[in-house]
């Protein structure tokens, strides 16, 4: 088991209730897969250092995470598809 730091920002159009939904989304993704979530770190709504998609601010969410060196794969796969999910990164601490 590896340890990993997530960064993710999502599009700040979105309602309140779609960011925790998405947020708890993903965290399924990482406990279904055999990972535990260590912490959940909202950070709210920032300014882009630049525009993205014609937008200035997003959501950030930091997500310290357990898990096998095979789930960073599947989960930047869940990412890529979701259309809410800005930009993201994996570290592995």
């Amino acid at each position: 088991m590896n340890s990993y730091e997530l960064l993710y920002i999502l599009n700040n159009e979105l309602a309140d209730e779609a960011k925790d939904a998405l947020i708890e989304k993903l965290n399924a993704v990482v406990t279904g897969n055999g990972g535990t979530v260590d912490s959940v770190d909202k950070w709210g709504t920032r300014r882009l250092a630049y525009p993205i998609n014609y937008k200035n601010e997003g959501y950030y969410v930091l997500v310290n995470f357990t898990a096998p060196a095979t789930l960073p794969d599947e989960l930047e796969r869940v990412m890529r598809i979701n259309d809410a999910v800005v930009r993201f990164m994996i570290v592995k601490r």
